[in-house]
């Protein structure tokens, strides 16, 4: 079987909603000022896959960037203030590009801009859906960003990326695809960039390890960031393909199936929507590690984590707080919000649910991560 052949085979037959995440190297050029020409040809791709039918979600960088022109600064900042300045006026420059090249194609498009408190928050987060889907419903194209006027973790990680994969969990896209300056995925031999890998069943950390650089001084992402993306979108169902934005052509050129970029292959067992709510948009406040038998019960037949099988914690949480839980060898097998604060599980750590009244004084579950909340991301 052909490379070109196994793509389009690991690929559902219609994809019809697809996010698509453009990165700064893609809509500027050398000097880090927007590039119309290369606007023109990205929302030509998308005007063409609008008019077929299908939805697209636009998760565009390049906010910053736009307000360091309209500025007339040479570079891009570095202290907080100022890149928050430049994203706020980039943020209306950047759209009105989009505007005007997506109306001469007859396309209409909105802004939605986010934080990660928005996606969090279970209200907020369906609201976000809701509106998406009703802008899809009716023909119009949500261009997403972070709101990097206030989100000041967001504007420091760069983590567009993160919020395509969000984005793509969030509205149950068919396919995300990460449009950047490179052909994929590369191999690395000797430290030195080799083959591009056109399939990924998975992300381990031999992959990340391979990652390289975090891009130019107009972007703040790199590999390793997509790669954790693509692993968060994989995980809640949705298949991803990396490849170069820069390429003529190339996003029908994914869609046809086409030997592009690198694909990874998403989740094989779909997660309800709710655990994805759990496991991908909260942040992880600590660790508790598990013992084999533990890590077994969860992963392999879908059982609650009883405090019987915890061997420590790490980082301070309380109770409802989102935690990874981690096997013997320190490997994140599932997540879940807690129980139990990580004061009172070193406390009832190794212990049978039955003399946690005993050792706290009261019982608030006999579970310390209750299935119901807790989302297995190593299969069994």
């Amino acid at each position: 079987m052909s490379k070109k052949q196994a793509n389009r085979n690991q690929l559902p037959d219609h994809l019809q909603r697809i996010v698509i995440k453009v990165g700064s190297r893609i809509l500027v050029n050398e000097e880090g000022r927007p590039n119309l020409e290369q606007i023109e040809r990205l929302t030509g791709q998308i005007s063409e896959l609008v008019k077929e039918g299908r939805e697209v979600i636009l998760v565009s960088s390049g906010a910053i960037a736009a307000g360091v022109e309209s500025l007339g600064w040479e570079e891009r900042p570095t202290q907080l203030p100022e890149l928050q300045m430049a994203a706020a006026l980039g943020q209306s420059v950047l759209m009105n590009h989009y505007a005007t090249a997506f109306s001469k194609l007859g396309c209409r498009i909105g802004q939605i801009l986010l934080t990660h408190a928005d996606l969090k928050n279970r209200e907020r987060h369906l609201n976000a859906r809701n509106t998406m889907l009703t802008m899809l419903r009716n023909n119009v194209i949500p261009v997403v960003n972070e709101n990097d006027v206030v989100a000041v973790d967001e504007i420091r990680f760069g983590d567009n990326d993160v919020l395509a994969s969000m984005v793509s969990a969030l509205i149950d896209g068919d396919l995300l695809i990460l449009l950047t300056t490179a052909d994929g995925f590369l191999q690395v031999e000797d430290g030195q960039l080799k083959d591009r890998i056109p399939v990924l069943e998975a992300i381990t950390e031999d992959t990340l390890a391979m990652a390289q650089g975090k891009g130019s001084n107009w972007s703040s992402g790199g590999m390793a960031s997509k790669l954790k993306s693509a692993q968060h979108a994989a995980h809640a169902g949705t298949p991803v393909v990396i490849a170069n934005g820069l390429k003529s052509g190339i996003i029908r050129q994914i869609l046809d199936g086409e030997d592009v970029g690198t694909l990874l292959l998403p989740r094989k067992q779909p997660i309800k929507a709710r655990k994805k709510w759990i496991a991908f948009f909260h942040r992880p406040q600590g660790d508790i590690f598990v013992d084999d038998g533990a890590s077994k019960a969860i992963c392999m037949e879908g059982n609650s984590l009883l405090p019987v099988g915890i061997r420590k914690t790490e980082g301070k949480f309380g109770v409802g707080d989102l935690v990874n839980i981690k096997d013997t060898h320190g490997k994140t097998i599932a997540r879940g919000l807690t129980a139990y604060s990580n004061d009172d599980i070193e406390r009832i750590k190794g212990q049978h649910s039955n003399s946690i009244k005993d050792i706290l004084g009261t019982v608030r579950f006999d579970e310390v991560v209750h299935r119901d909340n807790l989302v297995v991301l190593e299969e069994g």
